[in-house]
């Protein structure tokens, strides 16, 4: 059994063993449970997408517009006359 030492704001730090066995890197979530008769349960919180899913939101189908058409939309918006 491996012992730890808890803070006085009640942390504990994972030895690299463990967070290697959970597959985890500082920074990144675990879960903890806790168990009936009083022990806990450590998993690892797996991202449930994929970094080029975020990509998507980037991704514009419409027609393109030039800049001078952009300045002049915003000239008309704080002008009031659209």
């Amino acid at each position: 059994m491996n012992a730890y030492t808890l803070t006085s704001k009640g942390q504990i730090t994972l030895r690299k063993e463990f967070m290697q066995h959970l597959g985890v890197h500082p920074g990144e979530r675990i879960n903890i449970d806790k168990l009936p008769d009083g022990s806990i349960k450590i998993t690892a919180t797996k991202a449930t997408g994929k970094i080029s899913d975020a990509f998507r939101l980037f991704k514009h189908d419409g027609p393109t517009i030039s800049i001078e058409d952009m300045n002049e939309t915003i000239e008309k918006g704080w002008a009031g006359k659209l």
